[in-house]
């Protein structure tokens, strides 16, 4: 595009639009790790518990870089110091569950390797009749002698993973010994936003629940429906303390973001010859709203431009290290949209009804767009509510049936009181997906009841986090 062209009315006002994604090779790049604001989101400071120790110096180390530069909204701050806890629990558990998991695959891998060899045997009998070498086979690949193959293997592999509980973090020990807390602490100092008045925060809920979400405008609105109203609206109420603070002072020119999060609320969708970029809505909202720039990078983007235009020290194994955290944050997360149109696998929904009580046989007919949708919920509120373990590469399910909220996340939404009086205990105090009040409705009576009885739960659950 001609410098001249980029004067023009309609391609200044709408250039976020025109010029694609931000390269990592922007003229300007560097200024924003100069001189401009950097915002971490809370995904990134709760990373530093997944670290190795070695690691997570070296980002620290990176950081210190930047410091004078580092602002932490209250939304990032709040939820850090919240969040803690739920991170090294979750490392602790996936260590716990590691030995179980690995006896169940080697089994799977003894009885695969059973199956070739009876395979194998079928074709000896079948096409030649060769029952000696059949037998031969039989006693040479016995379920035993697989065993027996896997044992070493076995071992090695428990022994790994048992080292791996030898780590500077432990829940039990994170109120009197975090090693992480001091040092972000010491990394932002007094560039920490003071909380938001009630009123405002209440404003801010009111604007997301009330005419963001249902008109999807990012960021966050893919969370509507998560919990209460407060929870769903973290996102939000992060975005408009950066706006806040940025056009509080025009010498605040340039913003860079760093997160984790490239869902949909975030990303545009990747369009034909151009991959996915941040919503160019965001940026000229910034510049609008706060009068400055606005860039979005991922955390391994981020410290790589630290190490280039900072002289960071940063050791390429630690850039596996964050990469690695970037690739588990997006693990597949089954939102209402998603599960409409995806069925779920069998051996899924057969664990979630069991776990529950239920026969998929006593569930009615509905259009199968609905019944995905219950039977996704299903089983999401069963892993959520520690009613069944969560089963191997299980997908996150972001769905809920019910919210508190002193008004309706969208149009759509209906009160409590369209569920049947004395089985729903929430009627005068929640709002219901309308999925789940066509749903469950229609159900008979015992069903009805423990599907009810869950949402309850989930309800109870999600309102107190």
């Amino acid at each position: 595009m001609q410098e001249s062209e980029k004067e023009l009315p309609l391609i200044r006002q709408y250039r976020d639009w025109l010029q694609g994604s931000q390269p990592e090779d922007s003229p300007d790049r560097p200024e924003f790790f100069t001189s401009g604001v950097i915002v971490l989101d809370t995904n990134v400071l709760l990373s530093l518990y997944e670290y190795t120790p070695s690691a997570r110096s070296q980002v620290l180390n990176a950081l210190s870089g930047v410091r004078k530069r580092l602002w932490l909204p209250h939304q990032v701050a709040l939820e850090f110091v919240r969040g803690r806890h739920r991170v090294i629990a979750q490392r602790a558990k996936s260590l716990k569950d590691a030995p179980n998991i690995l006896n169940r695959r080697l089994g799977e891998a003894n009885k695969a390797i059973i199956g070739a060899r009876e395979f194998v045997q079928e074709l000896l009998i079948k096409y030649a009749r060769d029952t000696t070498a059949s037998e031969s086979l039989a006693a040479k690949i016995s379920s035993q002698a697989v065993d027996t193959l896997l044992s070493d293997w076995k071992k090695e592999l428990i022994s790994l993973v048992q080292d791996l509980k030898d780590h500077d973090l432990a829940p039990a020990s994170m109120d009197s010994n975090d090693p992480v807390l001091p040092q972000v602490a010491e990394l932002f100092g007094a560039n920490i936003a003071e909380p938001p008045s009630p009123a405002e925060i209440q404003r801010r809920v009111n604007e997301a629940s009330s005419y963001r979400f249902p008109n999807k405008i990012p960021p966050g609105y893919s969370d509507a429906g998560k919990g209460t109203s407060l929870s769903a609206a973290g996102d939000f109420l992060l975005w408009e303390e950066v706006v806040h603070f940025i056009s509080a002072s025009p010498e605040r020119n340039r913003v860079l973001f760093v997160s984790l999060d490239t869902k949909e609320d975030w990303y545009e969708p990747e369009e034909l010859g151009r991959g996915r970029r941040p919503w160019p809505s965001l940026a000229s909202e910034m510049r609008i709203r706060a009068g400055a720039e606005l860039r979005i990078e991922t955390p391994g983007q981020f410290y790589r431009g630290v190490n280039r235009f900072l002289d960071a020290e940063i050791a390429d194994e630690t850039y596996e290290e964050i990469d690695r955290a970037s690739e588990t944050a997006k693990e597949p997360i089954i939102t209402e949209q998603e599960a409409s149109r995806t069925e779920p696998p069998d051996d899924l929904t057969l664990s979630a009804y069991s776990a529950v009580g239920l026969t998929t046989s006593l569930l009615p007919s509905d259009p199968p767009h609905l019944q995905n949708i219950l039977n996704w919920w299903l089983i999401g509120v069963t892993a959520q509510l520690g009613r069944r373990p969560v089963l191997e590469n299980e997908p996150r399910v972001s769905l809920t049936a019910a919210v508190r909220s002193t008004v309706s996340l969208n149009s759509e939404w209906l009160p409590g009181s369209c569920l049947r009086l004395g089985e729903w205990p929430y009627a005068s105090s929640s709002w219901i997906a309308p999925w789940f009040a066509q749903v469950v409705n229609s159900m008979p009576t015992n069903d009805r009841r423990v599907i009810q009885r869950l949402a309850a739960q989930q309800l109870d659950v999600t309102t107190s986090e």
